[in-house]
């Protein structure tokens, strides 16, 4: 039996992060593994630990068999427009999930994507970004839905803008 529980680990993580962050000025890697965590419980997905799949979990409830990529992004006060990684709409995925979390890493906000509105995205006529599938926290908000918020947990009607 292990001595920590996912959830201790998880809490000391976060905390070890932003102590490193506004030690050093520079985050550590953990961002994703944090996102993963926390799309999985507020959004009642299972988690896969197989990398070679292209997805990070599959859905259930309202997104019930759905193979959901997870991306996670601390927001920081800094003057960069902050990106999330690569998506490549050629993948075997669906969704894809941005958990959004504040300089302590906890998440404020979740949205979700559809493969669809990805791809129009990075091939529509105004991205820079269509050759390398990358895309900027503000464009993902504008095409997602906002599907959870800390004030209130998930959303009963999903509320997109």
């Amino acid at each position: 039996m292990d001595i920590y529980s996912i959830d201790k680990l998880m809490h000391e993580t976060r905390q070890l992060a932003a102590r490193y962050r506004q030690t050093t000025g520079t985050a550590l890697p953990v961002t994703g593994e944090i996102a993963r965590y926390d799309a999985a419980r507020a959004l009642k997905l299972k988690l896969l630990d197989d990398a070679s799949l292209g997805y990070d979990a599959v859905g259930s409830d309202s997104r019930e068999g759905q193979k959901v990529i997870i991306k996670g992004r601390a927001m920081f006060d800094t003057s960069k427009t902050p990106r999330i990684g690569q998506l490549n709409p050629q993948q075997d995925w669906d969704l894809v999930v941005l958990v959004l979390f504040d300089d302590a890493y906890q998440p404020v906000e979740m949205y979700q994507a559809s493969k669809a509105d990805i791809s129009d995205a990075l091939t529509g006529k105004d991205s820079k970004n269509k050759k390398r599938g990358a895309m900027s926290v503000a464009q993902f908000k504008i095409i997602g839905e906002r599907v959870w918020m800390v004030e209130t947990g998930e959303q009963d009607e999903i509320w997109s803008n």
